[in-house]
C-alpha cells in the first residue's frame, strides 16, 4: 500500500520550489561559461553542486520540520478559531434540520440563561420562531423576536453539509441533503428604546371647535358671555398645556393644536376626558358647551398631520360632535359622541343646499335616485322627494329600487301603474348603469356608506354625485362627491328634503302619495314622533300635511298583519337583560316578508321595559343576521355597532353579520358589551 503523503499546493508549493528552478538557471549558467573559460567553468559546476547538495538536504531535512510546524498551526489556528467563536459576543447558535439546538456559544447562553449543552427545539426558547420559518435555499430569513425585556433581530442562514459528507468515510453520501441552521441574534434594545422615544416626541397635529359656540353664548346673559368664552378658552389651553402642547385659537369658536406624539395617546388612554370636562362650564347658561377634536398622527410629514387632522375633525363634526377622531394613515379612533346633537333653528344651511343642488340637476339631463339596500320607508320616501324635484325641473328621473320589502310595498303600490307617473320611474341596477353618464346626475338618499348602498358599482359610473343623508358619517364615505349635505341631527332624510323642496321652487306641487310617502317616512324614523324629534322636524311634518299627507292614510297604510305582530311580540317576550341593562333578542324571520322591520320595530319596544338603557335584537335573513340596536339617551349604540362593522345614528343603529349564527352574533354583541364596560366607555 503505497504511503499517504501531504501535498502542497498554491503559494506554499511555489515557493519551496523556487530553489529548483534557481538551480536549473545555475545549470544553464554552468554550461555557458564552460564555454568561455574551462577554468571558470570547474568553478561553476563546483558551486553548483554545492548548491544542489544544500537543496537536496534542506528537501529531506527541513521540509518535514516545515510540514509539522504547518499542521500545527493549523490545529492551533483552529482552536483559537473554535475559541474566538465560542467567546464571540455576538450570540450565535447550530441547529439541525429539525430545529433542534446542536452549538451556542457563551453569549447565547447568557441571553437564554442556560448552560453549555442545552439541547432543545428553538421553539422553546423563541416560541415565534417555528419552522415554517427557517430559511430555504441561499436565503438568509430575520425576525423581530422580543425575550424577557430585550428586543433582537434573529437571522437564520441555511448551511449545506453536503460536500463534508461527500468526503466522509463513515457515512453513505448518495442521496444526501442535510444541513445546519446557523442563527444569530442582534440585540437592538437601545436602538429601539432610541427610535421609540424619538418617535414619541414627533408632532401631533389637531383641531378643537366648539359646536354650539353662537347657540351657548345666546342662552347666557350678555353681560356674561365674554366670561363664558374666558372660561372655555381658559379650560381649553390649561387642558392642552397640561400635555406639553400648544392651543392657538385661529377664530372665535375654533382653536389649532399642537402636541408631542406620546401626549396624543395619553389623551387616548383618558379617552379625552376634556369632552365631558367642558360641559360643566356653567354659569348660567342653558345649553352646556360641547366640543369636537380632529387628531392627525404618524404622517409623513407635519402637512400630512395637519391633513389627516382636517379630516378628523370632518369626521367628528359630520357625525354630530361631541367627540374626538384620531386619525392615522393605518386607521381612524372614536371617542366620546355621547350626547345628542343640537338641531339648527335656521334653516339657512338647507337654504344653500337647495340652490346648489338646483344648480346641479339644471347642468344634467337625468337624474338618478339612489337608497341604500333593503331600503325602507325613509329610503323610499326621499327618494320620491327627489323625483318630485326633478319634475319640477322638467328633467327625468329615476328611481333605482331592486327588492321591495313588505315595509315599503304599500308605498311603491301608489307609484307603480298610476298613470301620474312614468313606467320607468322605478329601475333596476342594471337599468340603472345603462344610462349613467356625463349628462346624468346620481342622488344617493339616506345612506353614506357605499358599500351598502342599492347599488356599488353606479358609483363609478356616475361622475356628479349628490349625498343627502341624516346618519352620522364613518370610516367609509362616498367620495369625491359634487354635492354633500349630512345633517345627524335631523331626524330622517324625508325631513332634509322636505326643507329643500320649499326652496327648489316657490310653484312646486306636491301630489298625495309623495307627501304620503315622506311623511311616512319621518313617521317611522322617529318612532312615531317619539325619537330624535325636533322643531324643524314639526314643521316638515306641517309642511308635507299642507301639501296633502292624509295621518289616517298613512296610518292605514302600515298596520300590520298577524305574523308580523306575533313574531315582534315574541321577540319582545323572550328578550334577555343582559347585566341588568342591555336587552337582547331574536326575531324569528320564518314566514315574515321583512324580518329586518319587524326586529326594529321589537328593539324599540323593548326600550319600554323599566331600566333598559339600549336594545339589541337580532334576525337571519338572506342568509345574513342583521342587528338592530335602540337606545333612548344613555347609551350611543351607534359606537357599539361601529366596533362590530356597522353604524347608524347615536339611539339607532344596526349591523350585519355575514358567515355566523343567531347564537353567535349574540356572543359577539355580548363580548364588545364586556368589553367597553371594562374600558368605561360604558358605566
Amino acid at each position: 500500500m503505497p504511503k499517504t503523503r501531504i501535498k502542497l499546493k498554491g503559494k506554499l508549493k511555489t515557493f519551496l520550489r523556487i530553489f529548483t528552478y534557481l538551480g536549473i538557471l545555475l545549470l544553464g549558467v554552468m554550461i555557458a561559461v564552460f564555454t568561455v573559460s574551462f577554468t571558470a567553468g570547474l568553478v561553476v559546476a563546483a558551486f553548483t553542486a554545492l548548491y544542489f547538495m544544500a537543496v537536496i538536504y534542506l528537501d529531506f531535512y527541513n521540509k518535514p520540520i516545515i510540514m509539522n510546524e504547518l499542521v500545527s498551526f493549523a490545529t492551533e489556528y483552529g482552536q483559537i478559531q473554535r475559541r474566538l467563536l465560542r467567546e464571540l459576543d455576538l450570540p450565535h447558535a447550530l441547529l439541525d434540520d429539525t430545529g433542534k439546538i446542536i452549538w451556542t456559544n457563551i453569549a447565547f447562553e447568557r441571553v437564554i440563561h442556560q448552560d453549555k449543552g442545552f439541547r432543545k427545539h428553538i421553539s422553546a426558547v423563541f416560541p415565534t420562531v417555528t419552522p415554517d420559518k427557517f430559511p430555504v435555499g441561499d436565503e438568509e430569513t430575520h425576525q423581530d423576536i422580543t425575550y424577557e425585556e430585550g428586543a433582537y433581530v434573529l437571522r437564520m442562514k441555511r448551511i449545506s453539509l453536503d460536500e463534508m459528507a461527500m468526503n466522509s468515510d463513515i457515512i453513505d453520501a448518495e442521496s444526501y441533503e442535510g444541513y445546519l441552521i446557523a442563527v444569530y441574534l442582534f440585540d437592538e434594545t437601545a436602538l429601539r428604546l432610541a427610535i421609540n422615544e424619538v418617535d414619541s416626541q414627533s408632532l401631533a397635529a389637531g383641531l378643537i371647535y366648539i359646536d354650539n359656540y353662537d347657540e351657548a353664548l345666546e342662552s347666557v346673559e350678555e353681560v356674561r358671555r365674554s366670561l363664558l368664552t374666558a372660561l372655555i378658552d381658559r379650560k381649553i389651553n390649561k387642558y392642552i398645556a397640561s400635555c406639553d402642547g400648544i392651543a392657538k385659537k385661529i377664530e372665535k369658536d375654533k382653536y389649532f393644536i399642537v402636541m408631542p406624539k406620546k401626549s396624543a395617546q395619553s389623551l387616548k388612554e383618558v379617552r379625552f376626558d376634556i369632552l365631558e370636562d367642558v360641559k360643566t362650564v356653567n354659569i348660567g347658561n342653558e345649553m352646556a358647551v360641547t366640543l369636537s377634536i380632529g387628531i392627525g398622527v404618524d404622517g409623513l410629514s407635519y402637512a400630512q398631520n395637519y391633513e389627516f387632522a382636517r379630516n378628523a375633525i370632518d369626521l367628528a363634526l359630520g357625525r354630530g360632535g361631541d367627540q374626538a377622531v384620531v386619525k392615522t394613515p393605518e386607521e381612524i379612533s372614536y371617542f366620546g359622541g355621547k350626547s345628542q346633537k343640537v338641531e339648527k333653528s335656521t334653516r339657512v344651511k338647507a337654504r344653500v343646499k337647495a340652490h346648489a343642488l338646483k344648480e346641479i340637476i339644471n347642468g344634467k339631463d337625468t337624474v338618478i335616485v339612489m337608497g341604500h339596500r333593503l331600503g325602507d320607508v325613509d329610503s323610499f320616501g326621499s327618494s320620491v322627494g327627489i323625483y318630485r324635484i326633478a319634475k319640477t325641473l322638467d328633467r327625468k328621473c329615476h328611481i333605482v329600487l331592486n327588492d321591495v320589502t313588505n315595509s315599503m310595498r304599500p308605498l311603491v303600490d301608489l307609484f307603480i301603474d298610476n298613470p301620474d307617473y312614468d313606467n320607468d320611474m322605478i329601475i333596476t341596477n342594471q337599468q340603472a348603469i345603462d344610462m349613467a353618464g356625463n349628462n346624468a346626475v346620481l342622488v344617493v338618499v339616506d345612506v353614506n356608506k357605499p358599500s351598502i348602498t342599492e347599488c356599488p358599482e353606479l358609483l363609478k359610473f356616475c361622475k356628479s354625485i349628490v349625498v343627502l343623508d341624516h346618519h352620522r358619517q364613518g370610516t367609509e364615505v362616498i367620495e369625491n362627491a359634487t354635492l354633500s349635505y349630512v345633517e345627524p341631527y335631523a331626524s330622517s332624510a324625508c325631513e332634509m328634503v322636505s326643507e329643500i323642496l320649499q326652496y327648489i321652487d316657490e310653484t312646486v306641487k306636491i301630489k298625495p302619495e309623495e307627501a304620503d310617502s315622506m311623511y311616512s317616512g319621518i313617521m317611522v324614523d322617529t318612532n312615531n314622533f317619539m325619537n330624535k324629534t325636533g322643531v324643524r322636524t314639526f314643521e316638515a311634518a306641517a309642511f308635507l300635511r299642507r301639501n296633502g299627507a292624509d295621518v289616517t292614510r298613512v296610518r292605514k297604510l302600515f298596520r300590520e298583519d298577524a305574523l308580523e305582530y306575533k313574531a315582534k311580540a315574541d321577540a319582545v317576550s323572550q328578550a334577555e337583560i343582559y347585566r341588568g341593562a342591555y336587552a337582547i333578542s331574536v326575531c324569528e324571520s320564518d314566514d315574515l316578508q321583512s324580518p329586518t322591520v319587524t326586529a326594529a320595530q321589537a328593539a324599540n319596544e323593548l326600550l319600554n321595559i323599566k331600566g333598559v338603557r339600549a336594545s339589541f335584537t337580532c334576525t337571519l335573513y338572506q342568509n345574513l343576521v342583521y342587528v338592530s340596536a335602540r337606545s333612548i339617551d344613555e347609551v350611543n349604540v351607534q359606537i357599539i355597532m361601529e366596533r362590530l362593522g356597522g353604524g347608524g345614528h347615536i339611539s339607532s343603529a344596526g349591523c350585519q353579520f355575514e358567515g355566523v349564527s343567531v347564537d353567535e352574533a349574540i356572543s359577539m354583541i355580548k363580548n364588545q358589551l364586556d368589553t367597553m364596560i371594562e374600558s368605561g366607555e360604558l358605566s
